[in-house]
């Protein structure tokens, strides 16, 4: 009872789903973060089976945003799904929720007209740039708290692929690998790479005050019902 009084009560002013029961959202999470680490698996044994090393595909894998996002994502909805309280975390679950649709509208009009993978690379492929960019933000409309996000919000988000690019681009500087055409600076040239980074972070932080306005809206009109 004290659980299930916890769990109904709103947060930082915002108010929770509404006909989503307790077990609707701990499924719902388990499914989106077994489809998650299903997809990781996949891509993990197709690197594997390329380089044939763990570690070397690892060390791999962890250079690149879909993965380390998609990582985010398996381990937050696991969280729910064994009965954490991540759903009362509505910041997270909107970042998380930016982040993918990232990755989702950056492989659609960027990646896709040049990757091909084959396998279990396209396999992993449609989960990871597809299906989770679908996944995560439906449980955020159906199940997620609303009217809690705040103005700064978007710009804490953007935090997440501003420390990824710096990251990237300190293993890229080391090792000459970049995970992305556009930004492999070393064959664009820094400027280039720099104005592309700005387009996909203005981008993000767009996208994160249309999440805000979305969230403010639905949480108006859930108050009226």
């Amino acid at each position: 009872m004290v659980e299930h009084a916890t769990e109904n009560r709103s947060v930082g002013g915002s108010i929770p789903p509404l006909g989503t029961s307790r077990w609707f959202r701990r499924f719902a999470a388990a499914l989106i973060a077994c489809a998650a680490w299903l997809g990781l698996t996949l891509q993990f044994l197709a690197t594997y089976a390329h380089v044939g090393s763990a570690i070397a595909a690892l060390w791999i894998l962890a250079d690149y945003f879909t993965i380390l996002t998609n990582l985010a994502i398996a381990a937050f909805f696991t969280g729910i799904a064994l009965g954490g309280a991540g759903w009362r975390a509505p910041q997270s679950l909107a970042g998380l929720t930016l982040a993918i649709l990232l990755v989702g509208i950056v492989y659609a009009l960027l990646l896709r007209p040049i990757d091909h993978p084959q396998g279990l690379a396209s396999a992993a492929n449609v989960v990871l740039h597809l299906v989770m960019p679908i996944l995560v933000p439906l449980f955020w409309l159906a199940a997620g708290c609303k009217g809690a996000l705040r103005l700064r919000d978007p710009f804490v988000f953007a935090a997440f692929p501003v420390i990824y690019f710096v990251y990237a681009m300190a293993r890229g500087a080391a090792d000459g690998h970049y995970p992305y055409p556009f930004f492999n600076a070393a064959r664009i040239g820094w400027p280039q790479t720099l104005l592309n980074a700005g387009f996909i972070a203005a981008g993000f932080v767009a996208g994160g005050y249309a999440l805000l306005a979305l969230d403010r809206g639905l949480r108006r009109r859930m108050a009226r019902h």
